[in-house]
């Protein structure tokens, strides 16, 4: 068979700055052959041994911080600064899981005087790990930690975008496991095809909805458990009685933070008519001092997804107050993008943009905004700008996603965990509910023999 290999370019320069063999389909079958060997003795391990081979692996990657960080920022072009936030986080992240998975238990019940009855968590197998390119330390360390720590073993094949990330993030982790426990595989999506329909116990992909969806359908068929998150549409609704200037501010972070390349950010906005006017113009001058801090997309197919939802919106009757074209020279770069005249059938609107894109619906009151919000076909996140203790209230009871963050696009206190809705995916993918999801609950009675 050819062999083949991913090529990876700095979306900042397009040079070169990696090539990376694709596993072949035998080499995926063996990986998953060697974790299935492993998971039993990993299984049989005492939770604190796991736990402390997960602080282990926490301290390597911490060592290791700044060649991570380097190699992500040259691979996906995310900021400096970004792409040593995404290690700490992964590191905190590690460390979590090390800590709570020796003390996740289960339950006694009450049954008859002279049984003990019992329900145990035991780990499902052999897990499946597909990670993305946008946070591919960060994201990778929750899903291998948690399958880990709960005694499961890994397979993971981190994204072709991030290959080299996310193969070195992993052989850290591994160094400190036993054989086998954690394989990894690299390639393309033929090779997460192949590791969907393989036989394991648990698929665990954060990604695109397309995908999720197909990998769903692989996991009906072989019986594994699929844990999917896959994006989403993220609305912000601005409303009447908030500051037009304090509003802009948060629109511009929640947008365009890591161009727009997170899977929570602000993908359509919803503007009361009131503030309407004031809003623009601080979001038009706010988005100009963002011109200079963004960084690429993660490559030039990328951009021409995200400006071909610009230019069909562009076509179909939206105005761009700022960016809207691809700029001349190397790289992967777009500019920050606000669109106004958008309605609801755009792609802008409809679809994950998933790029440094703004497009602006101005609703005439609250509750048509919370509608035209709630009205869409993924279900990740929303947020809500309002001083309206009412309207808030509504709006977290209301909208159909799995995080509300209400006066804040981005926030949240440590360890929450929510299920996205719609096609956004299924099961918790954070907190200690992440480790129930690697898990199996068995219900145990023992009762004496009669004498």
């Amino acid at each position: 068979m050819e062999n083949r290999e991913l090529t990876v370019l700095d979306p900042r320069t397009d040079e070169v700055v990696g090539r990376v063999p694709i596993a072949s389909p035998e080499r995926c079958d063996e990986a998953v052959a060697a974790a299935r060997r492993a998971a039993p003795g990993w299984a049989r391990a005492p939770a604190a041994e796991r736990g402390a081979a997960l602080h282990a692996a926490a301290a390597a990657v911490r060592a290791a911080a700044d060649e991570l960080a380097a190699l992500n920022a040259h691979e996906t072009g995310k900021p400096a600064e970004d792409a040593r936030g995404g290690v700490d986080a992964g590191v905190g992240t590690l460390v979590q899981y090390a800590e709570l998975g020796p003390v996740h238990r289960g339950r006694s019940l009450h049954g008859s005087w002279d049984a003990t009855d019992l329900m145990v968590p035991e780990p499902r197998g052999v897990v499946a790990v597909l990670t993305p390119w946008n946070d591919p330390i960060a994201v990778a360390a929750g899903l291998i930690g948690a399958a880990h720590v709960t005694g499961n073993a890994v397979v993971h094949k981190p994204s072709e975008r991030s290959p080299q990330t996310g193969r070195r993030f992993a052989e850290l982790v591994a160094a400190a496991l036993p054989p086998g426990v954690l394989e990894i595989v690299d390639g393309d999506g033929a090779v997460g095809a192949r590791l969907a329909e393989a036989p394991v116990d648990v698929v665990a992909h954060v990604g695109s909805s397309a995908t999720g969806r197909a990998i769903g359908q692989a996991c009906a068929r072989t019986g594994a458990r699929a844990l999917l998150e896959n994006g989403g549409n993220d609305p912000l609704i601005v409303d009447a009685d908030v500051d037009p200037r304090w509003a802009a501010g948060q629109a511009a972070l929640g947008a365009f933070a890591n161009a727009g390349q997170i899977c929570v950010s602000v993908e359509r906005i919803y503007v009361h008519a009131c503030v309407a006017d004031a809003f623009l113009e601080a979001f038009t001058e706010e988005t100009a001092r963002w011109t200079d801090r963004i960084g690429p997309l993660v490559d030039r197919a990328h951009r021409r997804h995200v400006h071909g939802h610009v230019e069909e919106a562009l076509g179909a009757g939206a105005r761009a107050l700022t960016g809207g074209a691809i700029p001349e020279g190397p790289g992967a770069f777009y500019p920050p993008t606000v669109l106004i005249g958008c309605v609801p059938d755009m792609a802008v609107m409809s679809d994950e943009t998933f790029g440094p894109v703004a497009p602006v619906r101005v609703v005439p009151d609250f509750a048509g905004a919370l509608r035209e919000a709630s009205a869409d076909r993924y279900g990740l996140a929303a947020a809500v700008l309002t001083s309206d203790m009412e309207h808030a209230q509504r709006a977290w009871r209301e909208l159909p996603v799995g995080t509300v963050k209400v006066n804040d696009v981005f926030g949240g206190a440590p360890g929450g965990a929510s299920q996205p809705r719609g096609i956004s995916g299924s099961g918790f993918g954070f907190g200690p509910e992440l480790l129930d999801e690697m898990t199996a609950v068995k219900v145990v009675h023992l009762a004496p023999a009669p004498a």
